[in-house]
């Protein structure tokens, strides 16, 4: 049987996406909301926990809940490797960078593995924040072989894609990358830094990326909101 707490909360759903409920609308209280569905406060505070933990919804204790603007989800086929840029313009996001910053460092231990250099090599280091419609949505720490890619970021103003700054910059394509997929600790700062909503939930990738002739040419730890960006893939027996 269906539960009474997910009818409400479809019906709300359904509310906040024909407008009927926009942006910033305050619902009344608890009680008012409990009696007009015919349900309990327990009840009813369930529905609107869901779609709190959807980010559709933001409450205020002592305050009230609100209607908050949302960010379509993004889906990805994790067999095609696509930038970030790619992805947030295929879903018609107006992508851009809330923070980034570039420095050289040794390359550590770690590194060395992935990039198939030495430790204690040269590295570039990029960090990003990636954001769509003005709201972070991905932070990126990518370790780039300052063999490669030399002084390019320090005489080159970079924005967009990395992809396409390689490839227009240095006529470097990148063709293929191996990724590991796993769930960060929340105390992580770039998670922390992209939990903008209560029970937000993040993705992490770590990620080789190899040119055409598998060459390694950057490593990546690309952070993921999972309420934005949702990725799949077709598996066969």
């Amino acid at each position: 049987m269906y539960p009474r707490y997910m009818k409400i909360k479809d019906e709300l759903d359904k509310q906040i996406e024909q407008g009927e409920l926009h942006v910033g609308y305050k619902f009344p209280s608890e009680p008012e909301m409990a009696n007009k569905f015919g349900v309990s406060r327990e009840t009813f505070r369930a529905a609107i926990k869901k779609l709190e933990e959807e980010g559709k919804l933001r409450v205020q204790h002592g305050v009230g809940t609100f209607v908050i603007r949302q960010l379509e989800q993004i889906p990805s086929n994790l067999a095609r490797l696509q930038s970030t840029s790619e992805m947030l313009k295929i879903a018609g996001h107006q992508e851009g960078d809330q923070q980034q910053s570039v420095h050289n460092a040794a390359c550590t231990e770690e590194w060395a593995q992935f990039l198939n250099i030495q430790q204690g090599d040269p590295v570039v280091i990029l960090e990003r924040v990636r954001t769509a419609n003005e709201e972070p949505v991905m932070s990126s720490f990518y370790i780039l072989p300052r063999a490669i890619v030399g002084n390019k970021f320090e005489e080159t103003a970079f924005g967009g894609s990395l992809f396409k700054f390689l490839e227009q910059e240095l006529n470097i394509f990148v063709k293929r990358s191996h990724t590991e997929l796993m769930v960060p600790l929340q105390t992580d700062p770039r998670v922390q830094s992209l939990m903008l909503h209560p029970n937000t939930t993040v993705l992490l990738m770590k990620q080789t990326h190899y040119d055409e002739n598998n060459f390694p040419i950057f490593y990546a730890n690309d952070y993921f909101r999972n309420d934005v960006f949702h990725f799949w893939m077709e598996r066969f027996r």
